[in-house]
């Protein structure tokens, strides 16, 4: 499998789950700026949505986007327990935060990364995101993941769009579970090896 990514973006999220379930991979960066791979392709001729994560399987099928990427990962090593089984109540709580955190945290962090955003859009985003960081703080009070004691493909997600944080600047000192819980994914030894490979520590 090879995955094509960009150091730090949502891309963090599958590699994680790579590192995590110890499946052989090859990675390939992705300049969001100029559309080239790191080998000098145009990325729109792999994935035409233009955008990362893509996985390239073996046979040369491609899958997109984050959620899915992780929850296939996912499926190819169960009894790593990184997703609960289909079909299951406990699945569907999984997929419920990969959704809530893709569509309601992930998206709310657009318009600080968008250059040609508006004041009032960026400030829009910021007052989203600590909403949605109140919740998170509500739900890992006492835990230590969003589904409880174990480690998920969300977690994954989660601590990738907490991560932007510090890039954006935003303080996490209102949510103290919440930095702790982005302290405590950081420090899985999983986590450490694809922020290494990333560059990012």
């Amino acid at each position: 499998m090879k995955l094509y990514y960009t150091p730090g973006a949502c891309s963090l999220s599958p590699h994680i789950v790579l590192c995590e379930l110890g499946l052989a991979h090859d990675l390939e960066t992705v300049d969001l700026a100029t559309h080239l791979t790191a080998g000098g392709v145009d990325f729109a001729t792999i994935n035409p949505k233009g955008y990362v994560p893509a996985l390239q399987l073996e046979d040369g099928q491609l899958i997109t986007e984050g959620p899915a990427i992780v929850q296939y990962l996912a499926d190819q090593k169960p009894e790593a327990g990184l997703l609960p089984p289909a079909g299951s109540l406990a699945r569907t709580r999984v997929q419920e935060w990969l959704t809530f955190i893709g569509t309601e945290l992930h998206k709310s962090f657009s318009p600080l990364f968008n250059p040609a955003a508006s004041a009032d859009w960026k400030a829009a985003g910021r007052a989203n995101i600590e909403r949605r960081f109140s919740l998170l703080e509500k739900t890992l009070t006492g835990q230590d993941y969003l589904t409880g004691a174990n480690f998920c493909v969300a977690d994954a997600y989660l601590f990738t769009v907490v991560n932007w944080t510090f890039f954006q600047k935003i303080d996490l000192a209102p949510w103290p579970a919440l930095a702790a819980y982005h302290q405590r994914v950081k420090s899985r030894p999983a986590v450490q090896e694809a922020l290494r490979s990333e560059g990012l520590i």
